[in-house]
């Protein structure tokens, strides 16, 4: 691949291999900050999709999100694991706090609807094996929601990475701080670890951890991390993490998530031939701002931001009207949250933890 074919067409759809008719109808579980900022108008915007129920503890609460979205069906968790309103949807996304996403995937395997879930899969490496054996016991589509998989600088950075354009990776270097307590309280169930469990690692790490897998499409052999936490309310969980990820190739990876530093994310991959820098990856919507250098060429690429979790919907929505396997499946979760368990383990007892 020539360095400029990377930017022709950059936002092109390299899944898309046919089209479509139809919509999935979805019942979007938790009605909580991101499902009214970013998933619900993603879902409205984009051509695969459309939310039909709304499940939350409050239905009276949510009415002017029903009617902003026009949502027939507001239900609450007792109705969805009754089997409530099954024929007005055709799968879910699943918003709720962490420890809960077990719960609605399995429910909705039984009721065979398709699962699109948001990270973790699940707290525990057994409890996802659960869900990702539920949902292929039912024969229905499971999807990790790993937006950045489908958004354009992600796609194309791996396409370059294939291509051999920087050489062999060597090194990665990610990072994602937010600071969670500009836009959530101390009461906030992600410094729950009995709801989120975890704190920096699986709110935040995990971008850089399943983005660089993504990447590099190659096995995890070992983890290495440190934790830290200054105290209240990061007293129960992980204030920030630093972990390395080793891979079966021989590459390392260097990343690090806070929940108490100013927003910043990065994502830089260093070859044998070359290196690609990606501008903010992780923190909304992607500016579309990389800089690639191979050889003694180097390039910059600017173009327009484009709204992942959109693409996300959308290519969730193609994989279940065309049969499509979703890359960010149920094992790709599963992998992910091996990796987090073996970081854990690794900062409990300051040794690399080895993965098979």
């Amino acid at each position: 691949m020539a360095l400029e074919d990377a930017f022709t067409d950059f936002t092109r759809r390299d899944w898309e291999h046919e089209s479509v008719e139809g919509t999935v109808r979805l019942a979007v579980i938790g009605i909580g900050g991101f499902a009214r900022q970013r998933a619900l108008p993603a879902i409205a915007e984009g051509d695969n999709c459309e939310t039909t129920v709304l499940v939350t503890n409050s239905p009276d609460e949510v009415a002017d999100v029903a009617e902003t979205y026009d949502a027939p069906h507001v239900i609450d968790y007792d109705g969805f694991f009754a089997g409530e309103r099954t024929d007005a949807y055709d799968g879910i996304y699943v918003a709720a706090p962490n420890a809960f996403h077990g719960d609605y995937a399995t429910a909705a395997a039984a009721f065979g609807k398709h699962v699109l879930c948001e990270k973790p899969l699940e707290i525990t490496v057994e409890r996802a094996r659960e869900v990702v054996d539920a949902c292929a016991d039912a024969g229905v589509t499971l999807m990790t929601a790993y937006r950045l998989q489908t958004e354009p600088t992600v796609r194309r950075t791996r396409e370059l990475v294939r291509e051999g354009v920087i050489g062999d990776v060597v090194q990665v270097h990610g990072g994602f701080s937010n600071p969670l307590l500009e836009h959530a309280t101390p009461d906030t169930w992600r410094l729950d670890p009995e709801r989120a469990g975890g704190g920096a690692l699986v709110d935040l790490g995990v971008y850089p951890l399943n983005t660089t897998r993504f990447l590099l499409d190659c096995d995890l052999t070992g983890v290495y991390a440190t934790t830290h936490s200054r105290g209240e309310p990061f007293d129960a969980v992980e204030e920030q993490i630093a972990f390395q990820l080793e891979f079966e190739t021989g590459a390392t990876a260097s990343c690090t998530a806070s929940l108490n530093a100013h927003a910043r994310s990065a994502l830089e991959l260093i070859g044998t031939d070359g290196m690609i820098d990606i501008e903010s990856p992780f923190g909304g919507v992607v500016p579309q701002e990389m800089v690639v250098e191979s050889g003694d060429v180097r390039m910059e690429y600017t173009g327009p931001p484009v709204d992942e979790v959109r693409e996300e919907f959308d290519y969730f929505g193609y994989c279940v009207l065309t049969g499509t396997h979703p890359e960010p499946d149920g094992e790709d979760g599963l992998a992910d949250l091996q990796a987090i368990e073996a970081a854990f383990e690794s900062a409990d007892t300051d040794c690399r933890v080895e993965l098979e």
